[in-house]
Order: C-alpha cells, then structure tokens, then sequence
C-alpha cells in the first residue's frame, strides 16, 4: 500500500520521536518501506537503529492503553482500519499544536525533513523516493495540520485498498469523536516521547560511537 498518495500516514510523529541525529531520522522514515531485515550493504549501521526504532514505536504504540482506548471509539466498520486512522489522526493532531510538542517551527521541521530525504536519495527505496516528492508537491508533512488534507489522503488511501472500505467518510467520524481522541492523545504522547528517549539512550549509544570511530 506504499503508492506514494496512499503513503500518508504518521511520518511527521517518527520524524520527532528520532530527536536530531540524521541517521535516526532517515531510518524513521524507511520504516514504513523497508520490509524485513534491513540490508546492511545498502543501510549504514546508525540508519538500520532508525528503522527498528520506527519499528519499536509502532510495536509501543499498538499495545498502549490510550491507543486501544481511542479505537475502541470508532464504530465498525471504522474500527477496522483504526491503525491507518489513529496514525493519520495523531499526526493531525501533532501537526495542529506542533509549538506544544516541539521548540522548532513546524515549517522549519518540515523543510529539514524534506531536504534530509533529498541528501540521502540514493539509498531510498523506490517507493520512498516517489514519496519524498509527493510531499514536496503537497508541503508535508506541515500539510496534515489541515483537515481537507488529511480528508484529501484518507480518501486516497481507501481507493487504493483492495475491498471496498469505508475511508471516504472516515474524516468525518474522526471529527465526531475529535475531542476524545484529543485527550487520549495528549495522555498518551508524553509517554510515547518518554519510550523514544529511553530506547534510543539504550540501543543507540554503542552503534552511534562505533559508527563515529
């Protein structure tokens, strides 16, 4: 599902979670492209720790009470593709109130991530580099703070789906629920920052100084 119009989904919270090492930050956003073992001829050590980090704060983030609170609040056959929605959803809400979340402007952030995703082409897998100048048509990810984008890609993403779906009326059963959905993510983002840190502090340390020397 890696078309890149489909491929809008919660970029802009691994591009945060990475905090400001390069490697970690190429690595978030290959997680949703690369599948499997990452290759380490193609992947320098420190980008391979990005994408398991990807990987780690999917895992975290599935499992977190907050997180199945909030899908429990979509009625079927919403629910179903809650995954995409919650990820879309939070990224909106990442985006809309970026200055509570973060010190930097969100432009800024979005234009570094783009021009970091443009340094690095080479090693960027071919949907990802489709995907690289999507958002440079569409000025993500500093575009999902507005709601008729967010609209715009979930509709996407449902016509791109195999079986029929129900994603062309998602935004507006999203908006509904909106002020829950507030609270479960403002609960729950915090520790979601706190699991990022504390992961990259422990799994990250030896490969960065090895990879320095």
């Amino acid at each position: 599902m890696h078309d890149a119009s489909a491929a809008v989904m919660n970029h802009l919270a691994h591009a945060v979670l990475a905090g400001d090492d390069e490697a970690l930050q190429v690595g978030g956003m290959l997680g949703d492209f690369v599948r499997g073992r990452p290759d380490a001829a193609r992947f320098p050590a420190p980008v391979i720790v990005g994408i398991r980090l990807h990987r780690a704060i999917d895992v975290y983030t599935d499992a977190h009470p907050q997180v199945v609170a909030a899908r429990c609040r979509l009625p079927a056959p919403y629910r179903r593709y809650a995954g995409i929605l919650l990820d879309m959803w939070f990224d909106h809400c990442l985006a809309r109130d970026f200055s509570d979340w973060y010190p930097q402007p969100l432009a800024h952030c979005a234009a570094a991530l783009r021009d970091l995703l443009r340094r690095h082409h080479a090693i960027l897998p071919a949907d990802l580099q489709r995907f690289r100048a999507y958002m440079e048509a569409h000025d993500l990810p500093g575009a999902y703070a507005d709601p008729v984008m967010l609209d715009k890609a979930l509709r996407g993403i449902g016509r791109r789906l195999r079986r029929d779906n129900p994603m062309d009326s998602a935004w507006s059963v999203l908006t509904v629920h909106e002020a829950a959905l507030q609270r479960h993510f403002e609960a729950f983002f915090p520790q979601l920052q706190a699991f990022a840190r504390d992961w990259i502090a422990r799994e990250y340390t030896v490969v960065a100084s090895s990879h320095r020397d």
